[in-house]
Protein backbone atom coordinates (compact mmCIF):
# COMPACT_ATOMS: atom_id res chain seq x y z
CA UNK A 1 0.00 0.00 0.00
CA UNK A 2 2.73 2.37 0.97
CA UNK A 3 4.58 1.42 -2.19
CA UNK A 4 1.62 2.39 -4.34
CA UNK A 5 1.18 5.63 -2.39
CA UNK A 6 4.85 6.33 -2.90
CA UNK A 7 4.44 5.83 -6.64
CA UNK A 8 1.47 8.15 -6.76
CA UNK A 9 3.23 10.76 -4.69
CA UNK A 10 6.16 10.70 -7.05
CA UNK A 11 4.03 10.94 -10.18
CA UNK A 12 3.44 14.73 -10.12
CA UNK A 13 7.16 15.43 -9.93
CA UNK A 14 7.76 13.14 -12.89
CA UNK A 15 4.92 14.75 -14.83
CA UNK A 16 6.20 18.24 -14.08
CA UNK A 17 9.68 17.28 -15.22
CA UNK A 18 8.25 15.80 -18.43
CA UNK A 19 6.29 19.00 -19.06
CA UNK A 20 9.40 21.03 -18.44
CA UNK A 21 11.38 18.96 -20.92
CA UNK A 22 8.66 19.28 -23.55
CA UNK A 23 8.47 23.05 -23.04
CA UNK A 24 12.23 23.30 -23.37
CA UNK A 25 12.14 21.17 -26.52
CA UNK A 26 9.28 23.18 -28.04
CA UNK A 27 11.11 26.42 -27.26
CA UNK A 28 14.26 25.05 -28.91
CA UNK A 29 12.33 23.99 -32.02
CA UNK A 30 10.42 27.26 -32.25
CA UNK A 31 13.71 29.13 -32.25
CA UNK A 32 14.66 27.37 -35.49
CA UNK A 33 14.09 28.76 -38.96
CA UNK A 34 10.82 27.36 -40.45
CA UNK A 35 12.78 25.40 -43.02
CA UNK A 36 14.92 23.88 -40.28
CA UNK A 37 11.77 22.97 -38.38
CA UNK A 38 10.48 21.05 -41.38
CA UNK A 39 13.80 19.24 -41.73
CA UNK A 40 13.75 18.36 -38.03
CA UNK A 41 10.22 16.98 -38.26
CA UNK A 42 11.20 14.95 -41.32
CA UNK A 43 14.18 13.52 -39.44
CA UNK A 44 11.96 12.39 -36.57
CA UNK A 45 9.46 10.88 -39.01
CA UNK A 46 12.21 8.98 -40.84
CA UNK A 47 13.56 7.65 -37.54
CA UNK A 48 10.12 6.44 -36.47
CA UNK A 49 9.57 4.62 -39.76
CA UNK A 50 12.96 2.95 -39.53
CA UNK A 51 12.43 1.81 -35.94
CA UNK A 52 8.96 0.39 -36.58
CA UNK A 53 10.07 -1.33 -39.76
CA UNK A 54 13.13 -2.87 -38.12
CA UNK A 55 10.98 -4.26 -35.32
CA UNK A 56 8.80 -5.84 -37.96
CA UNK A 57 11.55 -8.22 -38.94
CA UNK A 58 12.21 -9.25 -35.35
CA UNK A 59 8.74 -9.71 -33.89
CA UNK A 60 6.81 -10.83 -36.94
CA UNK A 61 6.13 -8.82 -40.06
CA UNK A 62 2.63 -7.26 -40.03
CA UNK A 63 0.44 -8.72 -42.76
CA UNK A 64 2.68 -11.72 -43.40
CA UNK A 65 1.17 -14.86 -44.89
CA UNK A 66 2.14 -18.24 -46.28
CA UNK A 67 5.53 -19.67 -45.35
CA UNK A 68 6.72 -16.57 -43.49
CA UNK A 69 3.66 -16.50 -41.25
CA UNK A 70 3.85 -20.24 -40.59
CA UNK A 71 7.56 -20.10 -39.69
CA UNK A 72 7.08 -17.27 -37.24
CA UNK A 73 3.93 -18.76 -35.70
CA UNK A 74 5.70 -22.07 -35.00
CA UNK A 75 9.29 -21.06 -34.32
CA UNK A 76 9.38 -17.34 -33.52
CA UNK A 77 12.69 -15.68 -34.27
CA UNK A 78 14.19 -19.04 -35.28
CA UNK A 79 11.56 -19.07 -38.00
CA UNK A 80 12.76 -15.61 -39.06
CA UNK A 81 16.29 -17.02 -39.27
CA UNK A 82 15.08 -19.82 -41.53
CA UNK A 83 13.24 -17.31 -43.70
CA UNK A 84 16.34 -15.10 -44.09
CA UNK A 85 18.40 -18.20 -44.90
CA UNK A 86 16.02 -19.51 -47.54
CA UNK A 87 15.41 -16.12 -49.15
CA UNK A 88 19.09 -15.19 -49.32
CA UNK A 89 20.02 -18.63 -50.65
CA UNK A 90 17.48 -18.44 -53.47
CA UNK A 91 18.16 -14.80 -54.38
CA UNK A 92 21.93 -15.13 -54.51
CA UNK A 93 21.56 -18.49 -56.26
CA UNK A 94 19.46 -16.80 -58.94
CA UNK A 95 22.02 -14.03 -59.40
CA UNK A 96 24.84 -16.56 -59.59
CA UNK A 97 22.94 -18.64 -62.13
CA UNK A 98 22.42 -15.58 -64.34
CA UNK A 99 26.12 -14.70 -64.04
CA UNK A 100 27.09 -18.24 -65.04
CA UNK A 101 24.67 -18.43 -67.98
CA UNK A 102 25.59 -15.03 -69.44
CA UNK A 103 29.28 -15.17 -68.45
CA UNK A 104 29.07 -11.69 -66.94
CA UNK A 105 30.01 -10.35 -63.45
CA UNK A 106 26.38 -10.06 -62.35
CA UNK A 107 27.24 -11.29 -58.88
CA UNK A 108 29.55 -9.15 -56.74
CA UNK A 109 30.17 -8.74 -52.97
CA UNK A 110 27.78 -5.90 -52.15
CA UNK A 111 24.81 -7.86 -53.48
CA UNK A 112 25.14 -10.23 -50.52
CA UNK A 113 24.44 -7.37 -48.12
CA UNK A 114 21.54 -6.19 -50.29
CA UNK A 115 19.98 -9.64 -50.25
CA UNK A 116 20.35 -9.79 -46.47
CA UNK A 117 18.47 -6.50 -46.09
CA UNK A 118 15.67 -7.64 -48.39
CA UNK A 119 14.98 -10.69 -46.25
CA UNK A 120 15.97 -9.48 -42.78
CA UNK A 121 14.27 -6.07 -42.87
CA UNK A 122 11.81 -6.42 -45.76
CA UNK A 123 9.61 -3.47 -44.74
CA UNK A 124 12.39 -1.08 -43.75
CA UNK A 125 13.44 1.77 -46.04
CA UNK A 126 16.90 0.28 -46.52
CA UNK A 127 15.39 -2.96 -47.78
CA UNK A 128 13.07 -1.56 -50.45
CA UNK A 129 13.54 -1.61 -54.24
CA UNK A 130 13.69 2.21 -54.20
CA UNK A 131 16.62 2.39 -51.82
CA UNK A 132 18.46 -0.52 -53.40
CA UNK A 133 18.26 0.83 -56.94
CA UNK A 134 18.92 4.47 -56.02
CA UNK A 135 21.65 3.44 -53.60
CA UNK A 136 23.65 1.33 -56.04
CA UNK A 137 23.07 3.81 -58.89
CA UNK A 138 24.47 6.69 -56.84
CA UNK A 139 27.36 4.45 -55.81
CA UNK A 140 28.24 3.66 -59.42
CA UNK A 141 28.12 7.31 -60.47
CA UNK A 142 30.13 8.41 -57.44
CA UNK A 143 32.77 5.79 -58.19
CA UNK A 144 33.09 6.85 -61.83
CA UNK A 145 33.18 10.54 -60.90
CA UNK A 146 35.94 9.91 -58.36
CA UNK A 147 37.99 7.96 -60.89
CA UNK A 148 37.69 10.90 -63.29
CA UNK A 149 38.68 13.46 -60.64
CA UNK A 150 41.88 11.57 -59.85
CA UNK A 151 42.69 10.64 -63.47
CA UNK A 152 42.16 6.92 -62.98
CA UNK A 153 39.54 6.17 -65.63
CA UNK A 154 40.80 3.27 -67.73
CA UNK A 155 43.73 2.61 -65.38
CA UNK A 156 44.49 -0.86 -63.96
CA UNK A 157 42.72 -1.70 -60.72
CA UNK A 158 44.25 -1.30 -57.29
CA UNK A 159 44.70 -5.07 -57.24
CA UNK A 160 46.94 -4.87 -60.30
CA UNK A 161 48.69 -1.55 -59.83
CA UNK A 162 48.76 -1.36 -56.05
CA UNK A 163 47.63 1.35 -53.65
CA UNK A 164 48.60 4.89 -54.64
CA UNK A 165 47.67 8.31 -53.19
CA UNK A 166 45.39 8.90 -56.16
CA UNK A 167 43.60 5.61 -55.60
CA UNK A 168 43.16 6.36 -51.90
CA UNK A 169 41.66 9.72 -52.80
CA UNK A 170 39.31 8.19 -55.36
CA UNK A 171 38.04 5.53 -52.99
CA UNK A 172 37.60 7.96 -50.09
CA UNK A 173 35.82 10.51 -52.27
CA UNK A 174 33.49 7.90 -53.75
CA UNK A 175 32.40 6.63 -50.34
CA UNK A 176 31.92 10.18 -49.03
CA UNK A 177 29.87 11.19 -52.07
CA UNK A 178 27.73 8.07 -51.89
CA UNK A 179 26.92 8.58 -48.23
CA UNK A 180 26.25 12.30 -48.58
CA UNK A 181 24.08 12.10 -51.68
CA UNK A 182 22.02 9.18 -50.36
CA UNK A 183 21.46 11.09 -47.16
CA UNK A 184 20.13 14.06 -49.14
CA UNK A 185 17.89 11.76 -51.17
CA UNK A 186 16.72 9.93 -48.03
CA UNK A 187 17.62 6.68 -49.78
CA UNK A 188 20.05 5.02 -47.38
CA UNK A 189 21.31 1.62 -48.52
CA UNK A 190 24.55 0.59 -46.74
CA UNK A 191 25.64 -2.00 -49.37
CA UNK A 192 26.07 0.91 -51.80
CA UNK A 193 29.21 1.80 -49.85
CA UNK A 194 30.75 -1.46 -51.03
CA UNK A 195 29.58 -0.99 -54.61
CA UNK A 196 31.24 2.40 -54.93
CA UNK A 197 34.54 0.95 -53.67
CA UNK A 198 34.28 -1.83 -56.25
CA UNK A 199 34.06 0.86 -58.93
CA UNK A 200 36.54 3.40 -57.54
CA UNK A 201 39.12 0.70 -56.82
CA UNK A 202 38.97 -0.23 -60.49
CA UNK A 203 37.82 -3.79 -59.88
CA UNK A 204 34.75 -3.32 -62.09
CA UNK A 205 35.11 0.02 -63.85
CA UNK A 206 35.00 -0.64 -67.60
CA UNK A 207 31.79 0.36 -69.42
CA UNK A 208 30.65 -3.23 -69.94
CA UNK A 209 31.43 -4.04 -66.30
CA UNK A 210 29.45 -1.03 -65.08
CA UNK A 211 26.52 -2.27 -67.16
CA UNK A 212 26.88 -5.69 -65.52
CA UNK A 213 26.77 -4.11 -62.05
CA UNK A 214 23.55 -2.30 -62.94
CA UNK A 215 21.95 -5.45 -64.34
CA UNK A 216 23.10 -7.42 -61.29
CA UNK A 217 21.38 -4.90 -58.99
CA UNK A 218 18.16 -5.18 -60.99
CA UNK A 219 18.25 -8.99 -60.86
CA UNK A 220 18.79 -9.19 -57.09
CA UNK A 221 16.17 -6.50 -56.48
CA UNK A 222 13.48 -8.01 -58.69
CA UNK A 223 14.28 -11.54 -57.59
CA UNK A 224 14.23 -10.70 -53.88
CA UNK A 225 10.99 -8.75 -54.18
CA UNK A 226 9.32 -11.62 -56.03
CA UNK A 227 10.57 -14.16 -53.48
CA UNK A 228 9.31 -12.07 -50.57
CA UNK A 229 5.86 -11.83 -52.13
CA UNK A 230 5.89 -15.55 -52.97
CA UNK A 231 7.05 -16.67 -49.52
CA UNK A 232 4.75 -14.46 -47.47
CA UNK A 233 6.03 -10.90 -47.08
CA UNK A 234 3.90 -7.96 -48.32
CA UNK A 235 7.04 -6.24 -49.59
CA UNK A 236 6.50 -2.75 -51.04
CA UNK A 237 6.61 -2.53 -54.81
CA UNK A 238 8.87 0.53 -54.70
CA UNK A 239 9.21 2.54 -51.48
CA UNK A 240 8.42 1.91 -47.82
CA UNK A 241 5.09 3.34 -46.65
CA UNK A 242 5.40 6.61 -44.72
Amino acid sequence: MSGRNGDVAGAPDSSLSDVGRRQHHNHAVSALDPREQLDRIAEYADSSVRILSRRGSLVGVPGSYGLKRWLYAHYGNRGNAVYTFVGSLLAIGLSGLCAWVFKEPLLFPSLGATAFLFFETPLAEVGTPRNAIIGHSVAILAGLFSLGVFGLLGEPSVYQHGVTPARIGAVALSVALTGGVLRLLRAAHPPAGATTIIVSSGLLAKPEQIASIAVGVLIITAGSWALNRLLGIPAPVWAAPR
